[in-house]
């Protein structure tokens, strides 16, 4: 799984929108997370169409949430602007038709998809805009081999 430039653009715009009691304009989410003003209102359009942010227009305009950020996960988030979780060569893990040799990789990849869910599912909107993580997602964390690369 790769985390794509609009899902995390998307993360870091909700951040912004969740944090905020008012309307957020799109102008200030994007110069606040520095992201490019255009791919920025392509990424709300498909959190609009999600009904996970709702716009609101005229001289004080801008995005607000539509849902209640403990209630969006950030798997929701990136469904929304991106698709599966998990795909292999654009289909999802439990469509993959392989040979008898190498049809033990579909268990592999309906396994990974699981973890991710595990993070990503329990995650929400919330805890990211409160900075307070669930304390399963930080466990994951502590062991200094999972900041290692590979």
């Amino acid at each position: 799984m790769r985390v794509s430039t609009k899902s995390d653009y998307a993360l870091r715009a909700l951040i912004e929108i969740a944090r905020s009691d008012d309307v957020v304009s799109a102008e200030r989410i994007a110069a606040k997370q520095d992201i490019p003003a255009t791919f920025l209102q392509a990424i709300l359009a498909d959190l609009r169409r999600a009904a996970i942010v709702a716009s609101q227009r005229g001289q004080a305009g801008g995005w607000r949430m539509a849902a209640d950020p403990s209630s969006v996960a950030i798997a929701d988030v990136i469904r929304a602007v991106d698709g599966p979780l998990l795909s292999v060569y654009g289909l999802r893990p439990e469509n993959v038709k392989y040979n008898e040799s190498a049809e033990v990789l579909q268990t592999v990849w309906i396994a990974a998809r699981s973890s991710l869910r595990e993070v990503f599912e329990t995650t929400t909107l919330a805890h990211l805009a409160a900075g307070d993580l669930p304390k399963d997602v930080v466990a994951r964390t502590v062991d200094e081999d999972a900041w290692q690369t590979r």
